[in-house]
């Protein structure tokens, strides 16, 4: 098992943790989790594929052939087809998957970016089933739901500081690879350590810049995990408990490190992947709420956005109530702005790329509606408190008034929009979201034959026949 070098807290929380991921089979799984596996893969299917229209795919898959030596390789490219080597194939998806911020939100992050990407990458390279696929899966965010909220912060925390989300996203990727590959417990073990090794430093550099290079960061921690559970395969020395042993990973990011996370609920077989939230629109998940009562609103009432006269959010969120009257830089900036987004879908309620295609950016009319877009004066929610919030299992409670020129006012309260865990889309809403979000790069026929292939996984024999399926 090898020696241990520096002080350890003499607990085995990352062996059991190793242990749990390499045990779950597919015969024990609750039905439930089944059916939220195949609901969250088409969802991030869909949403990889709805980014077709936005420059950076097309970037995302130059990267990946330029490292992948050109074309060649036993994965696929979601987008058309190509085939790469695992590790680029999951770096061009991972990367695809979040391009539009409509994938999922856990209680810290976005791991089916991640865990999804990965699964599919190494089923479909290993020519493995739609059962071990679903196995990966479940191992990926199992872990990351209990690695992440180990390490999540105290009160006192200054955001500038560099937490970020990309810190713990590895894991996604790295316990589904692992998984998927058949590795032994003591080598899933060593899969975590080289997730520490391979993971993002603590930096919110894409946020301070508002770049949309904060898309690639999960393209490159899916690439990682692969790579992660490669090396531990092909055997490293030592390396064993990361999570035990002091300032390896868990107190590099937060003093309020809660290493009873990392085993909470495995003796219950609590499956806490089924407290995920799956963004019903393309935008950030703070800015979620309010979208969806502006829609509400104006369907009820059949409100024209031409006769409103302000739209008020309140409590406003933390850095998500900018607008800038000159128009918008980048892909993150409006992703990230309640008063863009909504302006946004009062133009094209129906939701997709066309928010964000770069015309868009600066469009008269988006500048039009978005100053109509103000904060209400309660208190702004902090983007931790609405963490906290969350975490609880709850969600931070917005109200929209829209006030009409004519002084009609209209006002509608949420807490917990569709997506929420407490108020999950169904299988047939899953679907129709599927339809709309894959419709930017295949045609209906190829729409309805990926439906298939997800909705029936457990009868896969083998992953890799989804190539002729993604194929144009």
């Amino acid at each position: 098992m090898g020696r241990k070098y520096f002080a350890t807290n003499d607990t085995k929380y990352t062996q059991n943790l190793a242990d749990y991921a390499v045990d779950i089979n597919f015969d024990d799984l609750p039905e439930e989790v089944i059916e939220r596996v195949k609901m969250l893969t088409l969802h991030t299917l869909g949403v990889a594929l709805a980014a077709k229209p936005i420059a950076l795919s097309d970037a995302a898959q130059k990267v990946a052939k330029a490292a992948n030596g050109g074309s060649g390789g036993e994965s696929s490219v979601w987008l058309g087809g190509e085939k790469l080597s695992m590790a680029n194939a999951a770096f061009v998806n991972g990367t695809l998957a979040d391009i539009l911020d409509w994938e999922d939100c856990a209680w810290a992050g976005h791991p089916n970016a991640g865990a999804i990407p990965v699964a599919m990458a190494v089923a479909e390279g290993l020519k493995k089933s739609g059962k071990e696929f679903i196995e990966g899966v479940v191992a990926g965010l199992e872990v990351y739901q209990r690695v992440s909220m180990a390490v999540q912060p105290d009160d006192d925390f200054d955001h500038n500081q560099g937490w970020a989300l990309g810190n713990w996203q590895i894991f996604a990727a790295s316990a589904a690879a692992a998984k998927i590959l058949g590795l032994s417990k003591e080598q899933m073990n060593k899969t975590f350590g080289m997730s520490v090794l391979y993971a993002k430093m603590p930096s919110n550099l894409q946020q301070g810049t508002m770049s949309n290079a904060y898309h690639y960061e999960y393209g490159v921690t899916s690439h990682n995990g692969i790579l992660a559970a490669l090396c531990a395969k092909e055997g490293v020395a030592n390396l064993m408990d990361c999570f035990d042993i002091p300032y390896a990973y868990c107190e590099q990011l937060t003093k309020a490190v809660d290493r009873s996370w990392l085993n909470k609920g495995i003796a219950d077989k609590r499956y806490y992947l089924m407290d995920i939230l799956v963004k019903h629109w393309p935008a950030n998940m703070w800015v979620q709420t309010p979208l969806e009562l502006v829609q509400l609103l104006v369907k009820e009432n059949n409100i024209v956005a031409d006769n409103i006269e302000e739209i008020i959010v309140n409590p406003p969120t933390q850095y998500r109530m900018h607008f800038y009257e000159e128009g918008f830089e980048s892909l993150m900036e409006a992703q990230f702005s309640i008063p863009y987004v909504i302006a946004a879908a009062l133009i094209d309620p129906m939701p997709g790329p066309n928010w964000y295609s770069e015309d868009k950016f600066k469009d008269p009319k988006i500048i039009e509606y978005g100053k109509k877009v103000k904060s209400g004066l309660d208190k702004e929610d902090t983007l931790l408190e609405s963490f906290h919030c969350y975490q609880n299992g709850s969600h931070p409670k917005k109200t929209v008034t829209i006030k009409m020129k004519d002084g009609t006012i209209y006002e509608k309260t949420q807490r917990t929009h569709k997506g929420h865990p407490l108020d999950m889309l169904s299988r047939e809403e899953f679907c129709d979201l599927f339809r709309r979000e894959a419709s930017f790069a295949l045609t209906k026929e190829q729409v309805e034959q990926v439906i298939d292939f997800v909705l029936n996984l457990e009868k896969v024999k083998d992953v890799s026949s989804i190539h002729e399926l993604l194929s144009v």
